[in-house]
């Protein structure tokens, strides 16, 4: 070959020109900008595929030019040198941008690197071994770098739909109620995936869930079939996919989702997390149910018990009583009105008794529906006094009443019958010949009533159940008559009036129980 000169011409600028998307003018149709995007789309398309070979030859170019105007070179370094432009051609361009660019190398490699210089020789073997080589980088670095891309593209798949299945875990293992769940789960269900339409089935009951609009993208023949597989059906061309709901061998139901795009390893997650969170729902009721079981039969025992013990004391005098009259003793009258009037005693104990039966059996059930009217705080403290007067006998009461005429928004029979408990409480536990001290003070909208009594106070172990039905504190059960009843009662009366009732005790000092009620506040205003 003759020896010729080869100046490489550099590359034509490449120019895109894109329409400009600013604004739309007046008078444009709904159909012109679609076409001006649909334009613009190409427009990019066409430039990711050329610009990317041109770029590599560019790169080639480049190093071309770089080499030739050293004063020395070598040929193993200049080849090396195009080994990493094409290496790197093949991860950015893909295949058709590496095979360009070896091409291209190829050639400037003979013309200016390999005697004779400026002259190509492409019977040389080190022409084909040097193309070869270039070929060969060139498939494997897109060979490596698409299979690289993919690997990356399906971490960040995966990684989404397991933030996706985390954040729809947060939302299904909360939930407590198994209906509400499952009325929640297929809009959850689209709501963490983007899919157009979700639907539950459950065998018990054959019923069906579905998200808003799901009923007419699911058909429930093919959820109810889906039930009995054992795997997951991805249907694609229909973009549905069926996930079964098994517990062991046994179907619980199946999920339909509507165009989620999720894949086989997603969607058995997923079945596994609707199906533990419906299990849970369920077995959280069902221990809900055990335990309320429980605490039922806990109080009919403990009712049994503290009745048994209440009834024996008076039926026990009463049956002497009766049992002596009816002996033919002679009494003298006087003896008679005692025996007579321990009778009388023991009909009152039973008939309070169960009337404290019959309230707390109300109070629970909600029968009571409280008459609220406005009271002075004066005439609450009034009615209780009045009411206790019998049970304190010569016991004082020391008041500490501040505001005696503001107003508060009570039913005064049920909310007197708080204060009673508390007085006649405070009665039974404290030490002979010492008063009951009774106060009040306004605070937050509430007016706060506290009953303070000299007895032995409460053990800290026993202040957390002292308002449970029944509860009578250890140390004072055998020796303290009671029910354990008076204290849940006031607890209840007070929680309807939308009030709180607390205690704070000392060993050995006495205890302060204390309740609050509203004030009336509007008509309050209106005075």
């Amino acid at each position: 070959m003759s020896s010729k000169s080869l100046t490489p011409k550099p590359p034509l600028p490449f120019e895109l020109h894109r329409p400009s998307l600013a604004g739309h003018p007046r008078g444009r149709s709904v159909s012109e900008d679609v076409s001006d995007e649909q334009d613009s789309s190409t427009l990019r398309r066409w430039a990711r595929a050329i610009g990317a070979p041109i770029a590599g030859v560019v790169a080639v170019l480049i190093i071309t030019e770089i080499f030739r105007r050293m004063p020395i070179v070598n040929a193993t370094t200049v080849g090396f040198a195009f080994l990493l432009a094409i290496l790197v051609g093949s991860a950015v361009g893909g295949l058709q941008t590496s095979i360009l660019m070896s091409v291209v190398a190829a050639m400037a490699y003979d013309y200016y690197f390999i005697p004779p210089i400026d002259t190509w020789n492409i019977t040389d073997p080190q022409d084909w071994v040097a193309l070869s080589a270039f070929l060969i980088t060139s498939g494997v670095g897109s060979t490596l770098s698409a299979w690289a891309r993919r690997q990356t593209k399906e971490a960040r798949h995966q990684r989404r739909e397991a933030g996706e299945l985390y954040d729809l875990s947060q939302r299904l293992l909360s939930a407590g109620d198994a209906l509400a769940l499952c009325n929640a789960i297929p809009s959850d269900i689209v709501d963490a995936f983007g899919a157009k339409a979700a639907a539950l089935f459950l065998t018990d009951g054959q019923t069906l869930f579905y998200s808003p609009g799901g009923s007419h993208q699911i058909d429930a023949m093919d959820l109810k079939a889906s039930g009995g597989y054992r795997d997951v059906q991805i249907e694609a061309e229909k973009g549905m996919s069926f996930v079964p709901l098994r517990m062991g061998i046994n179907s619980i139901g199946s999920i339909g989702i509507a165009e989620a795009g999720l894949s086989q390893a997603t969607l058995e997650a997923l079945g596994s997390l609707v199906m533990i969170a419906i299990e849970r729902a369920r077995a959280i009721e069902q221990v809900g149910k055990i335990e309320a079981l429980r605490e039922n039969e806990r109080l009919k025992a403990a009712l049994l018990d503290a009745i048994t013990h209440e009834f024996r004391t008076p039926l026990t005098a009463m049956k002497v009583s009766v049992t002596g009259m009816l002996s033919n003793l002679e009494f003298d009258r006087e003896q008679c009105r005692d025996l007579l009037g321990m009778i009388d005693e023991g009909c009152d104990r039973i008939d309070h008794l169960v009337d404290e039966v019959s309230e707390m059996s109300q109070l629970e059930s909600g029968e009571i529906q409280l008459e609220f009217a406005r009271h002075s705080v004066n005439d609450l403290i009034e009615a209780a006094l009045a009411d206790c007067s019998g049970s304190l006998g010569t016991r004082r009461i020391e008041r500490g009443i501040a505001n005696k005429e503001v107003a508060i928004r009570a039913d005064l029979y049920w909310a007197t019958k708080i204060l009673v408990h508390l007085i006649n409480n405070a009665n039974l536990y404290s030490t002979p010949g010492e008063p009951i001290t009774l106060r009040t003070e306004t605070k937050n909208g509430f007016v706060f009533f506290s009953v303070a009594d000299c007895g032995p106070g409460i053990d800290p172990m026993e202040v957390g159940r002292i308002f449970e039905k029944f509860y009578r504190g250890n140390e004072h059960r055998c020796r303290i008559q009671g029910t354990g009843m008076g204290l849940p009662i006031a607890k209840a009366i007070v929680e309807a009036h939308g009030g709180t009732i607390s205690v704070t005790s000392r060993v050995g000092e006495g205890s302060v129980f204390s309740f609050s009620l509203p004030i009336d506040r509007p008509l309050e205003a209106r005075d």
